[in-house]
């Protein structure tokens, strides 16, 4: 029997099947081999079609059927895993109405400070644990006033995993983890937010029907396994965004517990049982997916915007047309600890959560031609995201999320032992990292939801432990002190009048 697990990015769409008996993946595709394409009409602004995911999602699951030579009559579950804090709008057909308002577009802090204003800031942070912000409430609410006439086609408004679901099922549902995310969840009335979507003017109506995150959620229609070559049938049991999910693949369910993901973004997540919010909301606190009335278990989530995005960028314009990234991953070890003095803030994908929804961008700092080289100029790009993470650990910190261990998968960023070693010198944390991704992660949550695994411990006595990093002693005064010229440049740039 196999799991089929799903992770739809914003980068690529991703497919792993694990064969339920042993808990091992089997096999793991992904498309498109570049990056989806992201559109920018506005400075600010990032979109992409829906239907962009689905085609790639049809791609990984040919492949990854074709490397397992499996029957697919054995595939028992699928689980799905997608990018957060999307805007996906259908009409009664299941039409899509518009492109997908994705997670780095910035084109509604406005209206979530409006709103903050407006409704006032201690009962937003009470019941929606976060400002409203650049969330999806606050896209669609963007919608409303600048395309009102596509609003009123809108049948429903789903997340970004809610469409690939419909698409699997033709069925419309969503989460109490998806609408926290959305910033649409009351967690005082463990209700939908009524009080946000009357101040936007949403129509409550545009609010898909709540299913459990682990759980039966459709099963898969006849045009779409014909489409997916699979059979009719199978249940589609689980439903979470990257970053919960993320941390539900390491295994991180309960307080005290710290996943971390350097991928297109940079993300630090934390689980606590305390109702906790940060009052200056630069990071964010959503249901995690065993997340209940009975039993708190929340999610605090910190996301850098401009994390691997900033390495894929200087691989492909600064970077000698033979380097590939474990190429530069070397490279970055031949510059010392600091870059010699060299800084890059890695904030140039959008307005970011932490400093307050500024968009500052990206900056090259104190460079020095007759010093730094190329080397410098890697090893300072993969250093300004592990500050920047610290930056953001230290607002957590606030909120009691106190991290000694930092759980991740060994891969993106992780995969440098740079990235590595800085990341356990400037925290103080040991890494443990693990041979798993989203999409395993989605497949064990499948498993779960279906009554595959009788608990969490059974999906996950087969997680793989790779490696683990400690802090070095000798080396923390080098890291402390390159994270004050971090810091000093950061402040430099936010002393700026930026608009957000």
């Amino acid at each position: 029997m196999y799991l089929l697990g799903y992770d739809v990015g914003s980068s690529s769409v991703k497919a792993s099947l694990v064969d339920a008996n042993t808990g091992r993946c089997t096999a793991t595709a992904y498309h498109p081999k570049k990056e989806m394409k992201i559109d920018a009409p506005r400075a600010g602004w990032a979109e992409q079609d829906p239907e962009q995911w689905w085609a790639n999602l049809i791609l990984a699951t040919n492949d990854v059927l074709q490397a397992a030579e499996i029957d697919p009559s054995s595939i028992s579950a699928i689980g799905i895993s997608y990018q957060m804090h999307g805007l996906v709008m259908v009409d009664k057909d299941h039409e899509l109405l518009r492109s997908s308002i994705i997670w780095c577009d910035s084109r509604a802090v406005s209206f979530g400070d409006h709103a903050m204003e407006a409704i006032g800031k201690d009962k937003c942070l009470a019941r929606l644990l976060n400002s409203p912000g650049n969330f999806t409430a606050s896209k669609l609410s963007w919608v409303i006033m600048n395309q009102p006439e596509l609003y009123e086609k809108a049948y429903k408004i789903m997340l970004p995993g809610d469409y690939i679901a419909m698409k699997l099922t033709s069925e419309i549902n969503t989460t109490i983890s998806g609408l926290s995310e959305g910033i649409m969840w009351d967690f005082r009335d463990n209700s939908v937010a009524d009080f946000l979507l009357e101040y936007y003017g949403i129509h409550r109506h545009l609010i898909p029907e709540i299913v459990p995150t682990f759980s039966e959620q459709g099963r898969l229609s006849a045009g779409s396994a014909e489409e997916l070559g699979l059979v009719p049938g199978i249940k589609i049991s689980y439903r979470a965004g990257d970053q919960p999910n993320n941390a539900f693949s390491l295994n991180v369910l309960n307080p005290g517990e710290i996943a971390a993901t350097a991928g297109t973004s940079g993300v630090v997540y934390g689980v606590s049982d305390e109702v906790k919010y940060d009052p200056r909301s630069r990071v964010n606190t959503f249901a995690h997916v065993n997340h209940s009335q009975e039993l708190n278990r929340l999610g605090v989530l910190l996301c850098i915007n401009g994390s691997g995005i900033q390495y894929s960028w200087l691989k492909r314009h600064l970077a000698a047309p033979q380097m590939n990234y474990p190429a530069l991953n070397d490279l970055a070890r031949e510059a010392p600890v600091g870059s010699e003095g060299l800084v890059m803030l890695p904030f140039g994908n959008g307005a970011e959560r932490m400093l307050g929804n500024r968009n500052v961008g990206a900056m090259v700092h104190n460079i020095n031609f007759n010093i730094h080289e190329s080397s410098h100029l890697v090893r300072a790009a993969q250093e300004g995201v592990v500050f920047a993470m610290q930056y953001g650990m230290q607002i957590m910190r606030e909120i009691g999320i106190n991290p000694s261990v930092i759980r991740a998968g060994l891969a993106n960023m992780f995969l440098s032992p740079v990235f590595r070693d800085t990341l356990a010198g400037i925290t103080g944390a040991t890494i443990e990292l693990y041979d798993t991704d989203g999409s395993i992660g989605a497949a064990n949550g499948a498993g779960i939801g279906s009554g595959t695994f009788g608990s969490f411990e059974e999906a996950f006595e087969n997680l793989n432990k790779m490696m683990v990093v400690e802090p070095e002693e000798d080396t923390t005064g080098r890291y402390q002190e390159a994270y004050r010229d971090w810091l000093e440049a950061l402040e430099v740039y936010l002393d700026r009048s930026y608009e957000p």
